[in-house]
């Protein structure tokens, strides 16, 4: 098998094979490891805030895995925007963590060596965009 191109979105193509939705996966998850998060999501229409933040989210990381055509600036505005519904900093970067956990263990076996790096050069990269929206928030 060769090498993907991009390794992230190849992630999420083979995650589509596996998973039919990983909205429940993830939220789950982010819940189990941040129970506190729960009760920043309104009980009537949850599910559909649960599934279009998390589309916009893995949206802006393929950008930024990707062509950066500017979707990945999301991140930094929604730092902001979390801040004012009073999100934690430290939960809102935790989130995209979760995602690349989820991913992992939907993967299984086909987490290559390749697809671990992207993933954590990814989160890396998100984890900076983070840091410098805080810092612009601050000053």
């Amino acid at each position: 098998m060769t090498n993907p191109a991009n390794p992230i979105q190849h992630s999420f193509e083979l995650a589509a094979e596996r998973c039919e939705d990983l909205t429940p996966l993830v939220y789950r998850r982010l819940f189990r490891k941040h129970p506190e998060a729960e009760s920043l999501f309104r009980r009537e229409g949850g599910e559909l805030v649960k599934g279009s933040m998390l589309a916009l989210a893995v949206d802006a990381m393929l950008d930024l895995a990707g062509e950066r055509t500017g979707h990945f600036r999301l991140i930094g505005c929604e730092v902001q925007s979390h801040d004012a519904f009073g999100t934690p900093r430290e939960l809102f970067g935790s989130f995209f963590g979760v995602i690349a956990d989820t991913m992992r263990e939907i993967l299984g076996h086909a987490w290559t060596p390749e697809i671990d790096d992207a993933w954590r050069q990814l989160l890396d990269e998100i984890s900076r965009l983070v840091a410098e929206s805080q810092a612009q928030i601050e000053a």
